[in-house]
């Protein structure tokens, strides 16, 4: 049983975070910068690279990121297509840390290719890379921000690296010690307080878009380390699919707003200084997973009368 340890370049100007003048306008709200966005300011996941996790309970939305895990990903991607995860159980939920399913009992063979995986837990970053930068410090990277829409730290010191930050809703590759034996046959989810203490430890492969409550909600394990002790506790997975192999009908049509507009620099802006009424002391600080990047239903078009 595997288990994973014991959770276009973009400026900022110093000056678009300053103080504001007294003469000024107020800033806007979150909801207001929102409420502003264009079609241009949102994306659609690709389907080659989103999976439906589907549950009794409902259907669980994961964009995956081969700008970080790319053979991973691969491996997922097959062990998908083959059906791998039917059928297998939700089998740990850690009160906040991860919910971990997948092969836990090793009952199901994986044949060649698919097996030892390269250590994808750091990719290589380079100066070209559309890093969207957030300009507060942090504890556990030299830098923190975006790319690709992902959060990621990034580590300019050469050879140059950069890997996706444990924020809640992240998935990662279930593993044992040796950081380059996870195969893809277990996957976990953050449910709890960013546990960035294992950034660079672990290989991460993408991140919940939608459904995170019918994850989150599930019952704890009892066992050690929130496995559950009894198989009737477990929670089975209906299927996982891409949704690129299931019919355009039957998807789930999303959208996530870009990360590499002047719009996502007012949203960061109003999350680092909240401006709604209720608050009294902005904080002209963040940290990255504190920035949750909206997802939403694809409206309908505009209607031609």
């Amino acid at each position: 049983m595997k288990i994973i340890v014991t959770a276009s370049l973009l400026a900022f100007s110093p000056l678009a975070f300053a103080a504001e003048p007294a003469n000024r306008e107020k800033p806007l709200t979150t909801a207001q910068v929102l409420e502003s966005a264009q079609a241009s300011d949102w994306r659609r996941p690709a389907p080659a690279t989103t999976l439906y996790m589907d549950l009794a309970a409902g259907r669980i939305i994961i964009e995956l990121a081969p700008r970080f895990a790319p053979q991973h990903i691969a491996a997922i991607k097959r062990l998908v297509t083959e059906k791998f995860y039917d059928g297998l159980p939700v089998a740990r939920v850690q009160d906040n840390y991860v919910v971990q399913w997948g092969d836990v009992d090793q009952t199901r063979k994986i044949e060649p290719p698919t097996g030892r995986l390269p250590d994808e837990s750091v990719s290589p970053f380079g100066k070209r890379d559309p890093f969207v930068k957030l300009p507060d410090t942090d504890g556990y990277a030299p830098e923190t921000g975006w790319i690709e829409g992902f959060a990621a730290g990034v580590d300019r010191k050469p050879p140059g690296s950069t890997w996706l930050t444990h924020c809640y809703g992240v998935v990662g590759i279930g593993r044992d010690n040796p950081p380059d034996n996870g195969s893809g046959t277990e996957l976990y989810v953050v449910i709890g307080q960013a546990p960035r203490h294992l950034d660079r430890n672990i290989v991460t492969v993408g991140r919940v878009l939608r459904g995170m409550e019918l994850l989150s909600s599930l019952p704890r394990g009892t066992g050690a380390l929130g496995f559950y002790e009894k198989p009737e506790q477990r929670t089975p997975i209906k299927s996982i699919r891409l949704a690129s192999d299931i019919p355009e009908s039957e998807r789930t049509a999303l959208e996530v707003l870009r990360t590499d507009t002047p719009l996502f620099t007012k949203f960061l802006e109003a999350r680092r200084n909240r401006r709604e009424d209720w608050f009294t002391t902005p904080a002209a600080h963040i940290d990255v997973c504190n920035i949750a990047i909206p997802v939403r239903d694809v409206p309908p078009p505009a209607s031609s009368h």
